[in-house]
């Protein structure tokens, strides 16, 4: 099986922390240069020196808010003045805040849309022509089982989420012959700070303590626990391989079992 990713330029967004940090982990052992994108210099500097190097890979830091409008793309225009040729690109940024759907305002839909969907997209318009002369190309979202099965409470996510996949199954079929595939990643409960804000909400809606409610939603999953972002960023670079290359336009959920669809 040829997981080979040795003189592979990999993208990795929200690469400081949990998932994103745990696959620019796995992606460099196999071989990949990383370039980190994130908003915080200092805690992706400290990523970056814990990056593989034993195969000569070189790996880089790129600013940017994922939040704030043009600044993905800004930051992406002037990082291939000096990385001209980027050959995998995970998509991957932290979710909104939980609540009821029916309380979500306006903004809050705009808000995750942009710093979801929009910045994806402007990230693959300026990639997938790279990609496409480089004669490789892998995209790689990073979602939530969401997609498949609405989580309570997360209303403004499971909308956008939705949004996301139908969008990244388009663009495997326009992407497809190119030779670049698109594909999704559904992280289902994982150890991260994300989950330890879910712990933390549902607690309080509920009068338990966050070790009873972990407990419970520790129970729906068939292998018993959280999965871990190790775990999941295995996944993740898995698709980024030539061994994936037939495998495009799916959404692989990472959660131990416990959506209820096929």
């Amino acid at each position: 099986m040829n997981l080979n990713l040795t003189q592979k330029t990999a993208l990795v967004c929200g690469s400081s922390q949990g998932i994103g940090r745990a696959t620019a982990i796995e992606l460099a052992l196999l071989g990949a240069n990383v370039i980190l994108m994130a908003r915080n210099a200092a805690t992706l500097q400290t990523v970056k020196e814990s990056l593989d190097t034993s195969r000569g890979q070189q790996h880089y830091i790129a600013i940017a808010d994922f939040s704030q409008p043009g600044s993905v793309g800004n930051a992406l225009a002037e990082l291939l003045t000096t990385h001209p040729v980027i050959h995998i690109l995970i998509n991957n940024t932290g979710g909104p805040a939980g609540g009821p759907l029916i309380d979500a305002t306006a903004d809050a839909f705009v808000q995750t849309f942009h710093n979801h969907l929009l910045n994806n997209q402007t990230l693959v318009q300026q990639l997938a022509p790279v990609m496409r002369e480089a004669g490789y190309g892998r995209i790689v979202n990073i979602i939530s089982t969401s997609v498949k099965q609405p989580i309570v409470g997360l209303g403004v996510s499971n909308t956008i989420r939705g949004a996301v996949a139908q969008w990244a199954k388009t663009l495997s079929l326009e992407l497809g012959p190119w030779g670049i595939t698109v594909n999704n990643v559904l992280p289902g409960y994982t150890r991260t700070a994300r989950l330890d804000a879910v712990l933390e909400m549902r607690a309080k809606s509920s009068g338990k303590t966050e070790a009873t409610v972990a407990e419970q939603m520790e129970r729906e999953i068939p292998i018993g626990r959280f999965a871990t972002a190790e775990e999941v960023a295995a996944a993740a670079a898995f698709l980024c391989t030539p061994a994936a290359a037939s495998i495009s336009g799916i959404n692989i959920p990472v959660d131990g079992g416990k959506t209820g669809s096929l």
